[in-house]
């Protein structure tokens, strides 16, 4: 139950707390150092100032978990090799392109290090009280870790789906999905809020998450926005982000052949957004915001 933990960022420090709440012991290493002495001091967590420093405070076979963005994973790992042995196990948690994962697994492994792709859903707060893993790598690995998973996840929150990039895979292909669902949740109320009835749109997200087919944690979502914020949603913007993931669905999916015309058309609602922002976009940012803890406000 000792594990190096790389990148403390809303999800990366949430999952170090409940890492520690549930009595692992925690070598923490963040760019920034002040989030690091934070969580030392918050949780008792180790904390360090370099890689190197994180490698010599864990004995051999070491276990080390990365979440830091994709485009910084690469000059992580190219740190980290030098400094491992053969049969420690590296964890790339992040949001990543799964082809990458199998390119850096194929890397990694040869020289002796084990490597594991976890897809993580469930935004900062399932981070800190029980994530849904979707985990790829040797399943030999997974099965000696599996305690990690079972201390970290709700309950059958989790799931080993093959070899190297199946579990980056099905994260994106989750997130694609997401999408689309977020999509027509915000084109349903736009609807609703344009109607010529004068409808109460923080009770029909109520109504809805009650016993109906479309019952959800983002309709429950919705609701906490409209709570916060009101049914204007006045504060949060209409232009919403996107941070790649569904492209990368929508790109998987040609390669096989198979038309994901919901999907891309979400995405394209988000890019067209940042010139055309509306009201369905406004629903979009707020539950970005709700589950993501995105940075959604007007600026």
């Amino acid at each position: 139950m000792n594990i190096g933990y790389i990148g403390l960022g809303k999800m990366g420090y949430a999952m170090a707390e409940q890492l520690r709440e549930v009595n692992w012991n925690v070598v923490a290493y963040n760019r920034s150092h002040d989030k690091t002495e934070q969580l030392a001091k918050e949780t008792g967590a180790t904390g360090v100032k370099t890689i190197a420093e994180l490698v010599t405070k864990l004995e051999a076979p070491r276990l080390i978990w990365i979440m830091v963005p994709n485009n910084a994973v690469d000059e992580v790992i190219d740190e980290l090799m030098p400094l491992l042995q053969k049969g420690d196990t590296v964890i790339d948690g992040g949001n990543t392109f799964f082809k990458d994962s199998i390119k850096r697994a194929e890397k990694i492994e040869a020289v002796g290090i084990n490597f594991m792709d976890i897809g993580v859903s469930g935004g900062p707060g399932g981070a800190r009280n029980g994530a849904c893993m979707m985990i790829g790598g040797n399943k030999e690995i997974f099965e000696r870790y599996e305690k990690l998973f079972q201390d970290t996840c709700v309950e059958k929150g989790y799931g080993y789906f093959g070899k190297h990039g199946a579990g980056h895979f099905v994260k994106m292909v989750h997130n694609g999905i997401e999408y689309g669902m977020m999509q027509a949740i915000g084109e349903g109320f736009e609807v609703l809020k344009k109607s010529d009835f004068d409808l109460d749109l923080k009770k029909v997200t109520e109504v809805y998450n009650h016993g109906s087919v479309i019952t959800s944690r983002l309709v429950g979502w919705l609701q906490s926005a409209y709570e916060k914020d009101g049914v204007e949603l006045a504060a949060i913007s209409g232009k919403v982000s996107h941070s790649g993931e569904g492209e990368w669905t929508i790109e998987a999916a040609r390669e096989l052949g198979i038309p994901t015309p919901v999907i891309k058309a979400s995405l394209q609602f988000r890019i067209d957004s940042q010139e055309k922002p509306n009201y369905t976009g406004q629903v979009v940012s707020a539950l970005r915001g709700q589950f993501g803890k995105h940075e959604v406000r007007r600026r």
